[in-house]
């Protein structure tokens, strides 16, 4: 009965970590028994750290330059130091706050940064970027704001390094987060910066319209701006006559851009964000409509420069060509040009249409 109580409580810990494993219910496989295993010994190592010492003898990495002093008013009146740290057997974050004698008062490791892989206790966290204290939800206490930088080693996208923010609330003695806000914050893309994630999380600033909006309409009443000179309409084979709508949405001194096609009755048909995760537009070249892989179907090529922060955190601006090519159902983004060519500042549009239609193993336009 005890052994079965445990594994329950385990399961439960399991559960609220993202890591519930099906054959709890049952009979856990070999597999899922070494998950529970390392998973157990992660959390009583994190639980066991009790001060200074115990944190820099442990398998964490403190993050030194993202360490600061806070008062968190419902745990003690006297000033703590949080000191944030990644575990680097298994890269997941974690909050330790301090007292004046380096004792841990509170320890906090359940951050939606810590879930970028779902079921597994291995993560992709690689550094701390941004950390803020203020009072989110307006019931007089301080919450903890928290970006990192995470980077997955496979996958699309494997190697390129993206932001998770999190905020972290202060209750009575104890800190929580909100699911809904975590998921919010990072699905559209509200992670910018801590100013970012306040606009969201204590103004209600959003950039959801951007992704649910069905009208151009709809989008300026919430504050996009269209870039009327780079509008223009074209006869796209299977999506018929559509005008071509670049604009930028800014929230806390970040330009979101997106580009919408759009019908003749205004509505919108397809959306692209040529900028992915960067931080936001530079600045726009051009957007040109035109068949480049020889389909016969007209595509989109984006010429832009973005914005991102170095490894040393200064900001630095990429050049990036982005294509989209028709097809049957819609836009299906390239994914391997960049490896053939590098877009530069000094390439031309037409540069650039030469070159992926070189890509492509054709060079004159019929």
């Amino acid at each position: 009965m005890q052994k079965k109580m445990r594994t329950i409580r385990l399961g439960i810990l399991l559960f609220s970590a993202g890591l519930f494993l099906p054959g709890l219910a049952g009979r856990a496989s070999g597999e899922e028994q070494d998950l529970l295993r390392d998973y157990q010994a992660y959390q009583e190592a994190f639980e066991a750290i009790g001060d200074w010492e115990d944190l820099q003898n442990s398998s964490y990495e403190i993050v030194e330059e993202q360490i600061f002093p806070v008062t968190l008013e419902t745990f003690s009146q006297e000033e703590l130091t949080l000191v944030p740290a990644i575990e680097r057997q298994w890269n997941r974050l974690a909050l330790f706050f301090l007292d004046g004698t380096g004792q841990v008062v509170y320890r906090y490791n359940q951050l939606e940064m810590n879930y970028r892989i779902p079921g597994a206790l291995g993560q992709v966290v690689k550094d701390v970027t941004g950390i803020a204290f203020s009072d989110v939800n307006g019931d007089g206490l301080k919450d903890v704001i928290v970006i990192a930088k995470c980077v997955n080693p496979s996958g699309s996208y494997a190697g390129i390094p993206y932001k998770v923010g999190d905020v972290v609330f202060q209750g009575q003695g104890s800190l929580y987060r909100d699911w809904r806000i975590s998921d919010k914050i990072n699905r559209f893309s509200m992670n910018k910066s801590t100013n970012q994630i306040l606009f969201f999380a204590r103004d209600g600033i959003s950039t959801e319209f951007l992704y649910t909006a069905s009208t151009v309409e709809e989008l300026k009443e919430n504050g996009f701006t269209v870039m009327e000179d780079q509008c223009y309409t074209r006869e796209f084979e299977r999506l018929g006559r559509l005008r071509v709508v670049p604009g930028v949405f800014r929230m806390a001194w970040y330009d979101f851009f997106l580009i919408y096609l759009v019908d003749e009755q205004g509505q919108i048909v397809w959306s692209l964000q040529p900028m992915l995760d960067y931080d936001g537009l530079y600045s726009l070249k051009g957007i040109n409509g035109r068949d480049v892989d020889g389909d016969g179907m007209k595509d989109l090529v984006v010429l832009g420069r973005y914005s991102r922060e170095d490894e040393s955190g200064e900001q630095i601006v990429e050049n990036r060509c982005s294509i989209y090519y028709q097809r049957t159902s819609g836009f299906e983004e390239d994914t391997g040009f960049e490896d053939y060519y590098q877009y530069t500042e000094a390439d031309t549009m037409e540069d650039m249409i030469q070159k992926i239609r070189e890509y492509w193993g054709w060079q004159v336009e019929e």
